[in-house]
């Protein structure tokens, strides 16, 4: 094994001329290149959008690496390569939005960005908001995927505008924007158990806290039946659900309101056990509809990689730089759900797509279809 190592391809395209023929100098075409009349192949430019968006490389980490083989590169010149590519990619984004936005039971879920305001003379707070779907658990049709969504502030009317026009259900965390979603009539609400759960783990680990610790272990039962229906059928989960948990949930309810009624509501553990019977309904909402997990985990596990690429950029460079990070990183996250190679799908994807490949069949590039696709030409 060898560690990687950069190459230059040399693309030789002799001139051929006839005294015969009326057409004077002929020269075969160029191959077409994302970066016209740049250096680098469609396979560099997705290494850059790997090691920034799947590796957490910031652009002048992945310079200073390049720097050390001999290839001098600039962070602009880098920067100005994401933009092309993201601006290539961009009809896949959307695309890959609709789909989501059109399941059954999608998943919310936002964390802020950083970005650069220069005229203020420092950074301002966007918001990156997550509409994802995994129907594995209950063995749904369709594969898993996200999709992030820029938004330059936070205000509640940037998630009104994300899901216009859906009707159904959408698991999500404890934010205050989702319940606002919920009084406009055409969304319902199921939250995420790992949000209230979090409320009594934290006062359990500070120190002896035996109501909050009693309150983890009915949590726990919930649990475990999960873990026992996991991969069953909407159906099944939900008769099980509505023989074992919903006596669980009818007793957790009257122990937290008990629980409640003895204890100063200025404390923690108040606030605590406020936060889950305010919610209660969309908390329990899951013992109805064998579609809806107990958590938001699959939209959780993929903000932690906008978390880790936010906490070692520090921040977005412009507006502009933040929706490329959504338009990439929505590709990328949907590539590791469905266990593709990141690296792989984006070099195959651009070269595609510079080569003209039809707007038509865009679906066909979609990571979360990718792989029958492949398996397709191979067979």
């Amino acid at each position: 094994m060898v560690p990687a190592q950069f190459r230059v391809v040399v693309t030789r395209r002799p001139k051929y001329a006839s005294r015969a023929c009326e057409d004077g100098v002929l020269q075969a075409e160029a191959p077409a290149r994302l970066i016209e009349g740049g250096p680098p192949t469609e396979a560099t430019v997705a290494q850059v959008l790997v090691s920034k968006y799947a590796d957490h490389l910031p652009l002048y980490r992945q310079a200073q690496i390049y720097a050390r083989q001999g290839i001098a590169l600039d962070r602009s010149t880098l920067a100005d390569w994401v933009g092309h590519a993201a601006f290539h990619l961009r009809p896949l984004h959307e695309r890959l939005l609709t789909v989501l936005r059109a399941r059954s039971k999608p998943l919310a879920d936002e964390t802020t960005v950083p970005v650069l305001d220069p005229g203020r003379g420092r950074t301002k707070t966007g918001q990156l908001w997550a509409h994802a779907a995994d129907d594995r658990p209950w063995r749904g049709p369709d594969p898993p995927g996200i999709a992030y969504v820029y938004a330059p502030d936070r205000k509640a009317e940037r998630l009104f505008s994300h899901v216009a026009g859906f009707k159904g259900v959408v698991q999500v965390d404890g934010y205050n924007a989702y319940p606002k979603l919920a009084e406009r009539g055409e969304v319902e609400l199921a939250f995420c158990w790992v949000h209230m759960r979090r409320n009594f783990y934290e006062l359990a680990r500070a120190g002896p806290a035996p109501i909050a610790s009693e309150a983890l272990k009915h949590i726990a039962a919930f649990y475990a039946i999960e873990k026992e229906i996991r991969g069953r059928s909407a159906e099944e989960r939900r008769l099980v659900r509505q023989q074992k948990s919903r006596p669980l949930a009818d007793a957790f309810e009257v122990w937290l309101r008990a629980k409640l009624a003895l204890i100063s509501q200025k404390i923690k553990l108040a606030e605590a056990i406020r936060y889950a019977l305010s919610r209660w309904q969309g908390l329990t909402r899951f013992i109805d509809d064998g579609r809806i997990e107990l958590d938001n985990n699959t939209v959780e596990r993929s903000i932690r990689s906008i978390k880790l690429s936010r906490k070692n950029a520090l921040f977005a460079g412009s507006d502009g730089g933040a929706e490329h990070w959504a338009v990439v990183a929505s590709l990328v996250e949907t590539c590791k759900l469905n266990d593709h190679d990141p690296l792989a799908y984006l070099t195959d994807v651009l070269t595609r797509i510079v080569n003209g490949h039809p707007n038509r069949e865009i679906d066909q590039l979609l990571p979360c279809a990718y792989r029958a696709q492949a398996l397709q030409a191979v067979a």
